[in-house]
């Protein structure tokens, strides 16, 4: 989405509305929970699909994108901090303070506890409560809070954020060891999601080394699907033999996660001439409205599927589900569309620029400007 600095990335834009389609598709074929209309426990016999049978990763592949976009927009540059979390606030938090409000008012309808529900309201800004997946709103400002580190980092050494990724994994062993779990602080909270910001923003710095590597990079997310699809066969997210799970794996999933992500979304904005019309501007404005349809779409989802499931088609067939989370999907965005302009827009218009200087100019040695180059190095290339 066009940032405060007038840059607009659409290819992230793709991947913003992927890692969308995954996390609503996780929500649609399972929102009846274990009894269906797709079991908890099924794994599809086409590999790449447990990414949605899975689709919780979705949610990683958000973490490693933020991570990769907050590089890009700040890499080399000096930033008025207060301005910059100011920017986040106004993007993030009107339509999360509306969704709080209709599920308060829901609770209310319900004959819930209100006091209660505001309890969890205000832990959420610690631990993972907020409703509606926000939850994953409360990490995401966690990094912005640590941002700073990373930049400093940043420049004193391209590999220096290896060290936060070695002091999170030591940190998550000794967690593990001490409670027997680590799956709940790894996959809901900055102890485990940290890695995936890290790693966004580290494969960024070696972004060229992707440029037009197709048989490395389709090799390296092959072999993801082919790991995930075993983690799904293995019992997934909740069976994996239970929740929370006291396998550890959970101490490197979300490294394995952020590093393929990283490194995909890296040669897919590197490698391609991404067009501004046709199917790929459509792909390219799902993505900005997804914060939207994240945030909205758990209040239609169970609706919808119980509908399709008891009026229309036994949703049980898991290809059958996909595809109509597909189509419900694509019919929600007119929907997203009204919640960007009217609830989320309004705000944009009050941010702030918060870029102060820019230091750092085209690394050519690492970066060299060749026949064929993208568009956006060739104007790099001509600004400097």
């Amino acid at each position: 989405m066009k940032s405060s600095s007038g840059a607009h990335y659409i290819a992230l834009d793709h991947v913003r509305a992927l890692a969308a389609f995954m996390v609503g598709t996780w929500h649609f074929i399972h929102s009846f929970g274990v009894a269906g209309p797709v079991p908890l426990e099924y794994t599809p016999a086409l590999f790449p699909l447990a990414l949605l049978d899975e689709g919780h990763t979705g949610v990683s592949l958000f973490m490693a994108l933020s991570g990769y976009l907050f590089a890009k927009l700040l890499d080399g540059k000096t930033i008025n901090y207060a301005a910059f979390i100011w920017n986040r606030v106004l993007r993030l938090f009107p339509l999360l303070l509306i969704v709080i409000l209709i599920v308060g008012v829901k609770k209310f309808q319900a004959g819930e506890s209100i006091s209660s529900y505001a309890y969890l309201i205000a832990r959420g800004i610690l631990f993972p409560t907020l409703p509606n997946g926000g939850w994953s709103i409360t990490v995401e400002v966690h990094y912005y809070l640590i941002l700073p580190l990373f930049l400093w980092m940043l420049k004193k050494s391209r590999f220096l954020p290896l060290t936060i990724l070695v002091a999170a994994f030591v940190l998550r062993w000794f967690i593990y060891h001490v409670q027997g779990e680590i799956q709940s602080l790894a996959y809901w909270t900055i102890v485990g999601r940290i890695d995936q910001f890290a790693i966004g923003m580290l494969v960024f710095q070696f972004r060229s080394y992707f440029v037009r590597r197709h048989v490395l990079a389709i090799t390296i997310l092959t072999g993801f699907t082919i790991f995930f699809w075993y983690f799904d066969l293995r019992g997934g997210f909740y069976f994996g033999p239970s929740y929370p799970s006291p396998r550890p794996i959970w101490l490197f999933l979300m490294t394995i996660e952020g590093i393929v992500y990283a490194i995909g979304i890296a040669w897919y904005e590197s490698s391609f001439s991404h067009s501004t019309t046709g199917v790929s501007k459509l792909i390219g404005r799902m993505g900005e409205w997804s914060y939207s349809f994240y945030l909205l779409h758990r209040f239609t989802t169970p609706e919808s599927v119980k509908f399709i499931h008891e009026r229309i088609m036994d949703l049980s067939n898991f290809y059958l589900s996909c595809a109509w989370s597909a189509i419900l999907f694509l019919l929600t965005m007119p929907v997203m569309y009204l919640s960007f302009r009217f609830i989320e827009m309004p705000f944009l218009k009050l941010r702030k620029h918060y870029i102060v200087a820019t230091h750092k100019k085209l690394e050519t040695s690492s970066q060299t400007i060749q026949p064929g180059s993208s568009a956006e190095t060739l104007k790099q290339a001509a600004e400097l």
